[in-house]
Formats: C-alpha cells, sequence, structure tokens
C-alpha cells in the first residue's frame, strides 16, 4: 500500500509541476528537463513515470478532471444539506468550469493546452471526447432530475439541452480567458443564470434529488 500511494504522490508531484509550466510559460515550456527542474527532482525520476511529453499532459489533465469532479461533489453534498434547488447546484458546478479565479485559471490553461494536443493525437483526441461526453451526461442528469421534482418541464430534450449548456459554458470560459475586463464575474455569472433559466423554469415539489 505505501508503494502505491507513494507512486500517486510521485506523479502528482510531477503533474502539479506540469501544470505550473503551462500556467507560467506556456505549453511549449513542457519538457522532461524542466518539469524534472520544477518538480525538484531527476530526469531520471520523471521518466520513469512518464515517457513522452503526451504523457504527461494526460495525467495532469486527468489530475485536473478529478479536483473539478470533487469540488462539485462537495457542492452537490453541501448544496443537498442546505436545500438548494438543482438550478442552484448546476449552476455552481458549471462555474467550476469557468476561469473566474487563479485556481480555475490554472486548470482552464491545462485543457486549453490538452485541446490544442488532442487535436494532432488520437489517443489524447478519444480522451478529451469521453471527458465532455462525461459532462454533458451529468448536465442531462441534472435536468432529468429537474424534470421529475418539478424545475424542468416535461417533454424537455435533456441530452440536447445539456449539448447547448455545456458548449455555452465552454464559450464563457474562452471569453473570459481571452477578455477577462470584459467579461466580469457579475456578467460572467448573470450569462450562465440566463442560459439555465431557460431550461429549469419550475418550481421544486421536493429535495434530496441529485
Amino acid at each position: 500500500m505505501p508503494r502505491v500511494a507513494d507512486h500517486d504522490a510521485r506523479q502528482g508531484q510531477i503533474s502539479d509541476a506540469v501544470q505550473r509550466l503551462i500556467v507560467r510559460d506556456g505549453l511549449h515550456a513542457v519538457t522532461v528537463a524542466r518539469t524534472a527542474a520544477e518538480a525538484g527532482i531527476s530526469v531520471g525520476l520523471v521518466q520513469h513515470y512518464f515517457t513522452a511529453k503526451d504523457e504527461m499532459l494526460l495525467a495532469t489533465f486527468t489530475r485536473v478532471n478529478e479536483r473539478f469532479t470533487a469540488r462539485v461533489g462537495e457542492l452537490v453534498n453541501r448544496g443537498e444539506v442546505a436545500g438548494r434547488t438543482i438550478a442552484e447546484m448546476l449552476r455552481q458546478a458549471l462555474a467550476e468550469l469557468i476561469p473566474l479565479d487563479d485556481t480555475r485559471r490554472a486548470e482552464f490553461l491545462v485543457r486549453l493546452a490538452f485541446a490544442g494536443q488532442a487535436a494532432h493525437n488520437a489517443r489524447l483526441a478519444a480522451v478529451q471526447r469521453e471527458t465532455l461526453a462525461h459532462v454533458r451526461a451529468r448536465v442531462a442528469r441534472a435536468i432529468h432530475n429537474g424534470t421529475a421534482c418539478g424545475e424542468v418541464p416535461e417533454g424537455v430534450d435533456a441530452a440536447g439541452q445539456a449539448l447547448e449548456i455545456v458548449a455555452f459554458v465552454e464559450g464563457l470560459a474562452l471569453h473570459r480567458h481571452i477578455d477577462p475586463d470584459g467579461t466580469p464575474d457579475s456578467a460572467v455569472l448573470a450569462a450562465l443564470d440566463d442560459r439555465l433559466g431557460r431550461v429549469f423554469t419550475g418550481t421544486c415539489r421536493r429535495t434530496g434529488i441529485s
């Protein structure tokens, strides 16, 4: 067990170093040598865990997604305890994809770098598709749950709306990244509320649905 824990910790140390390089200097700065220096370990140790730059980027992308998933899980748990609506919890979850603070900005830059590499790498592209499908499925499930409790009208196409909502959020995230001064927090969150408000138009008849 300690060896597994040590292995995971070392991979995490390397992935965190990759993220810092991407945020500070861009993807071009990510090399085995620079990653080793950033992580404070030897080149040989980095090569023991990762044989190529794409492998390091994939591990970093996966780590970012795990952190996002964990945060969303915590938000949903707290929201259920507080009796928040499904729309409110979905709004909080989707806001985690938008670079509204340093943590989310760093994660967004990793996703952006990964998307660029995935455009020319079939394996990375497959991971990207699976990740996107998972996010859309989570949103569709929230819409289904909203229908069950009365927040969403009957007959709404959950899958279709999930696709549109996720694409909308990705657009907001990109605009925020490109022009942060022109897209303040209040405007971004108001736009997100408006988009969700077109789907979640009712009042929940009961609580505890997630």
